[in-house]
This record gives C-alpha cells, structure tokens and sequence, in this order.
C-alpha cells in the first residue's frame, strides 16, 4: 500500500511540467501562425473566434506533453522499447494535437 501512495505523491514532477509547457507552448505557436493567416474570415463567425483554436488547441499540446512525459517510463527501459516509447511519444503527441485543432477550429475554419 505504501509505494502506490508514493507513486501518487510524487507524480508531477518538474520534467512533468516542463514537457507540458513545451507541448503547450509548440502546439501555440502552431496554431496561432494557422489562425492568424486567414484574411477575410467568415463574416458569420464571431468577433473574437480566434481566441478558442488558440487556448483550446494550447491545451491539447499540453495534455500531448503529459502524454510524451508518461511515455519517458518505457523510454528509460531501453533498447526496443527505447524506440518503441520515442515512436508512441510522437504518434501519440500528433494525434492529441490533431484532435485539439479539429476542436478549436470546429464551426469556423474546420466545417
């Protein structure tokens, strides 16, 4: 009983949160250089329609680095798995991004 409390206990670390922000921070980039590309918007759109792709899509690339973080436990394993966890990691960070900006950008420029 004791190690799944400390299991819990120090679950969010400082590499946790750093792979959160950089996914965040990247996703961000992306779609804020997506969104601010487009120059005669819909003019049934919303004033301020940008705003949701941006957070909505940030938060997204966060959960990705949360999920490239939880993938750092196969990736310490080493040789197959090493890459196996590499290769989940990116897949894995692709999709969750992927899936974000559909949900940002529904009802605007995903219709």
């Amino acid at each position: 009983m004791e190690s799944s409390t400390h299991l819990f206990k120090n679950s969010f670390t400082a590499a946790l949160s750093r792979r959160i922000l950089i996914g965040a921070a990247f996703a961000f980039v992306l779609i804020t250089l997506f969104v601010m590309g487009v120059d005669n918007p819909d003019p049934e759109w919303p004033k301020y329609w940008k705003i949701r792709p941006i957070v909505v899509t940030s938060i997204a690339g966060g959960i990705g680095g949360a999920f490239a973080d939880f993938m750092h436990l196969m990736r310490r394993e080493g040789g197959i798995y090493r890459g196996l966890g590499i290769v989940l990691s990116l897949v894995g960070y692709v999709v969750i991004l992927w899936l974000g900006s559909v949900f940002g950008l529904a009802g605007t420029l995903w219709n």
